[in-house]
């Protein structure tokens, strides 16, 4: 039986389903990788070799150069792809399960920030410890769309999603 890896966008117009084994995980530190996820780099896994499919939603792709289109969603703005000529890659924070994907090599490096060597050695602090200085967050409803499929989403009657349907 083939493992079978879902996720999709922040706010679950777009989801996506891969059958088989994810071998390819990776993350990428050129400048193009870094802007186009607003991050440090690009954490992203091939579905290249694999069953793929797009579950909901379509995405909107953005030409970043002559060979390289990035997907994303439209309504929330999640980066979901990075698609060359060789195939097709994913977002691993896309994933329901991104822990499920740990990376296993790095491309771009000749771009990669130096400090990112050093963010584990960072402190760090749960959500918790931040209510005194950030006291909306225990107001906070989350939007989200949640980590697993749903039948549909956002919710049927038009109300705001607050948690997965039951």
């Amino acid at each position: 039986m083939s493992e079978i890896f879902s996720g999709g966008c922040q706010c679950g117009a777009i989801r996506f389903q891969a059958k088989g084994a994810l071998k390819s995980s990776s993350i990428c530190h050129c400048r193009m990788c870094q802007k186009a996820f607003g991050g440090y780099y690009a954490p992203l896994v091939s579905v290249r070799d694999v069953d793929f499919e797009w579950t909901r939603g379509k995405r909107k792709i953005f030409r970043s150069s002559n060979v390289v289109s990035r997907g994303f969603c439209g309504d929330c703005g999640t980066p979901l792809t990075y698609e060359d000529p060789t195939g097709m890659s994913i977002a691993a924070g896309a994933f329901d399960d991104p822990a499920a994907l740990p990376p296993i090599e790095q491309f771009g490096t000749e771009g990669k920030i130096g400090f990112v060597d050093h963010l584990h050695e960072l402190p760090g602090h749960p959500t918790e410890e931040d209510l005194n200085d950030a006291p909306f967050l225990n107001d906070l409803i989350s939007y989200q769309h949640p980590d697993f499929d749903t039948e549909n989403w956002p919710k049927a009657n038009g109300e705001k999603p607050n948690g997965a349907e039951q």
